[in-house]
């Protein structure tokens, strides 16, 4: 149901801030439920829709919607759009199927259409793809209904997400009503690079929950999973090339079969959501030579793999090739962080080819992340590399290199300056693992801080929150994700006019107690938004928006 909130000046530091607003939302859902009136929107209010849209204004009507609602206009040609239509309409309309009919029998309903108009045949996802979207809602002469203009289908998607929340069930009359028509919404996202991190290796995820996350991911207008396959703990995706390079699986029940990738590739595709891979190298690879030993330095010295080997590169070749043909998205991540060169200076042969060739093992790991680059970009793949790679050798890396923050505040600005292109994730305000760093910190974090130039705006794609599985598993990967990754995916999406100043923490709290109650109805295990450490248990009795 759409819900409206006035601004006004508050403290979220303690309960009582809390319970007040709840006090002021429940008061107004109150009456428009209890009594059929139409809460009035000052011309500072905000609405429930997360994240917020790019321009939107709103009437003062409430229109009833058909179940039956159908399909028109030449975007039901596409197989896209018709799949995320039938996805909203089971959202939409839960609560008038649960109670057995579809339509109520003598009620002349406003709404009955949803027409959508795609200007692009194109269904093709990459980055930068147009996401923006018109969305009109009034009651006409005859037979009322929705338009979503969208320059792609993927636009559409969004335009989709964004009716299903304007949508209500309400309880007396039990039908589905759209309040405050007509509306009007022009959208489209501040950034194009929207992504979450999972991280498959630390635990394994099972296919269905992953398909779970995706979903959820596309309730928040997120649009990149990267998708951190592997690592030193595990190798669970299988590599027809090399075959036993799973071998470094934590079992052979823990495993993704190449068509277990594609499942997730097109899953993913059809919620506008493009899939980045992962193969973390040089470090964060000991788990290759359970299949494959000869590509550690040596048994006892399993990591960075070994940089004299052709047989090295070869295997991270085959790699490469094999996944191409699974993930067609442009970005391919390389990792290159957290290389600890002692095992290559330690060991003989490693330590001999060093001196050969006149290098350091710096100098060395500079040769390894290169090469690594030049393999993927002859398959067509922008390089994107953890930061280290930047701060240890900022010169050499490839033009096309997307440089991926995580170490902390102030890297995008630099990054951007030498003409590269940037991701923040800087993990004190966005990795979803450290969880005690609350929502509002996650919330105020700014992609763009510290670059003033508009063309070196432009070069930093976006942000990712980052879902590291060391302490995370099936049991509550889901409840550690949601919903602090709302606040980013607002940031991301929404204009810093709604996102940033004064007020922006006080009207943005009581919209996400919605939207987290709103991934519950949908399903999606989110933690309550005010407890001190994310992903814990509710303290005590009491509604969902006011926790």
């Amino acid at each position: 149901m759409a819900w409206w909130y006035c601004k006004k000046p508050t403290s979220l530091t303690n309960t009582s801030t809390s319970h007040t607003l709840f006090i002021t939302i429940a008061f107004a859902f109150f009456i428009s439920q209890s009594f059929g009136a139409r809460i009035l929107q000052p011309h500072n209010s905000l609405p429930f829709i997360w994240p917020l849209p790019a321009k939107f204004s709103f009437g003062n009507e409430t229109l009833s919607v058909d179940p039956t609602l159908s399909l028109t206009g030449n975007g039901a040609a596409s197989p896209i759009v018709r799949a995320a239509f039938d996805r909203y309409k089971g959202i939409v309309f839960k609560n008038s199927n649960s109670y057995g009919f579809l339509r109520t029998v003598n009620v002349a309903y406003d709404v009955t259409k949803l027409n959508v108009v795609v200007r692009s045949k194109s269904e093709e996802l990459q980055l930068g793809v147009d996401e923006s979207y018109n969305l009109f809602v009034a009651k006409v002469s005859g037979s009322g209904g929705i338009t979503i203009e969208a320059n792609t289908v993927f636009g559409v998607l969004r335009g989709l997400e964004t009716f299903s929340q304007l949508c209500s069930f309400d309880y007396s009359t039990k039908t589905v009503q759209i309040y405050k028509a007509p509306v009007s919404i022009r959208d489209k996202p501040r950034f194009p690079y929207r992504g979450l991190l999972l991280d498959t290796s630390r635990h394994y995820l099972p296919i269905d929950v992953i398909k779970q996350i995706i979903e959820s991911m596309s309730y928040a207008k997120f649009n990149v999973l990267h998708w951190h396959i592997v690592d030193t703990q595990s190798f669970p995706l299988e590599v027809p090339t090399y075959p036993k390079l799973w071998k470094g699986s934590y079992s052979k029940w823990e495993r993704y079969t190449v068509e277990d990738a594609y499942d997730i590739v097109n899953f993913s595709k059809m919620r506008g959501i493009n899939v980045m891979a992962e193969v973390d190298v040089p470090g964060h690879a000991e788990s290759w030579g359970a299949g494959y030993p000869d590509i550690w330095p040596s048994p006892t010295c399993r990591s960075p793999l070994d940089v004299t080997k052709k047989f090295t590169f070869d295997v991270l070749s085959g790699i490469m090739t094999d996944i191409r043909k699974i993930f067609p998205f442009e970005l391919f991540h390389l990792g290159g962080d957290e290389v600890n060169t002692d095992c290559w200076t330690n060991t003989t042969h490693v330590n001999k080819w060093l001196q050969v060739h006149n290098m350091t093992a710096n100098d060395a790991y500079q040769y390894f992340v290169l090469k690594a680059q030049s393999m993927a970009l002859l398959k067509n793949w922008s390089p994107v590399n953890w930061e280290e790679t930047f701060n240890t050798f900022p010169r050499k890396l490839h033009p096309r290199t997307v440089v991926h923050n995580w170490l902390g505040p102030g890297v995008c600005p630099k990054v951007v300056a030498r003409g590269l292109r940037c991701i923040f994730s800087n993990q004190g305000v966005w990795y979803l693992d450290h969880i005690d760093v609350p929502w509002d910190v996650v919330y105020n974090a700014e992609p763009l801080e510290g670059i003033h130039e508009a063309s070196q705006q432009k070069l930093v794609l976006g942000g990712e929150v980052c879902m590291w599985a060391e302490r995370a598993d099936t049991s509550d990967v889901q409840q550690t994700i949601w919903p602090r990754a709302a606040a980013a995916a607002e940031r991301l999406w929404s204009p810093t006019q709604y996102t940033s100043g004064g007020n922006s923490n006080s009207t943005a709290f009581p919209r996400l107690q919605y939207f987290r109650c709103l991934l519950n109805r949908r399903g999606v295990p989110a933690a309550p938004v005010t407890n001190f450490y994310a992903r814990t248990a509710p303290i005590g009795p009491g509604s969902c928006f006011d926790q």
